[in-house]
């Protein structure tokens, strides 16, 4: 990660990530309708990618991919899977989101979140990487928006980081104190409002002397 990324006064650190999508071979009665089908295969840090030439369009653009691994040759002696790494994302951390963060490192596994696209144009075509996220919230807007999200485990130093920022600004909220019994509204057998008079009582059977 850049240390300059990472400086305390950083409003919204931001982490560098490249997204590795894997087109794997469709096996069994599926096979028939498609012959490949694509998946996320992990989220990256980019100081742990080899140089890679400044970004010229938008991250996730097909344009922008790289292969990692060459191309298997067409037939029945093709590679089970290829990887394309799209480069560049932002990972930005926003104040406002703590809570998002927070849940996330309280799952059982930390996570990454990816919403991407299917390619249009055939078994060539490469899929379209959107956008990537650290927060439990961003990832429950897409879905609701029926948008495509796979999630990767986060590494140990991305967990780290984040636990940095949720600690420095995640507050939980404070739970509101129940409203004692005794403090609740008094109603009659028919549910309407009922008084309490400390007075003394007054009209027929009200007690006191009695003068015959």
């Amino acid at each position: 990660m850049d240390a300059a990324e990472e400086t305390p006064r950083a409003t919204r650190p931001t982490l560098t990530v490249g997204v590795v999508m894997r087109r794997e071979r469709v096996e069994g009665p599926m096979s028939r309708w498609q012959t490949w089908r694509w998946c996320l295969a992990d989220v990256v840090c980019h100081d742990r990618l080899p140089a890679l030439p400044p970004l010229t369009t938008e991250p996730g653009d097909p344009s922008s991919a790289v292969p990692i691994e060459p191309d298997a040759p067409a037939g029945p002696e093709a590679a089970p899977a290829s990887h394309w790494l799209f480069p560049h994302f932002p990972v930005t951390l926003h104040r406002d989101d703590a809570e998002g963060y927070f849940l996330n490192l309280s799952s059982p596994q930390p996570c990454f979140w990816v919403m991407w696209r299917q390619p249009e144009g055939g078994d060539d075509a490469l899929p379209a990487p959107q956008v990537v996220t650290l927060s439990y919230h961003d990832a429950g807007r897409w879905l609701d928006a029926q948008e495509r999200v796979d999630q990767v485990p986060a590494p140990p130093e991305v967990r780290a980081w984040l636990a940095d920022f949720v600690s420095a600004h995640y507050r939980p909220e404070p739970k509101r104190r129940q409203r004692p019994d005794s403090f609740q509204p008094l109603t009659d057998r028919f549910g309407q409002p009922a008084s309490v008079s400390t007075g003394p009582r007054r009209g027929p059977g009200a007690g006191g002397p009695r003068h015959g």
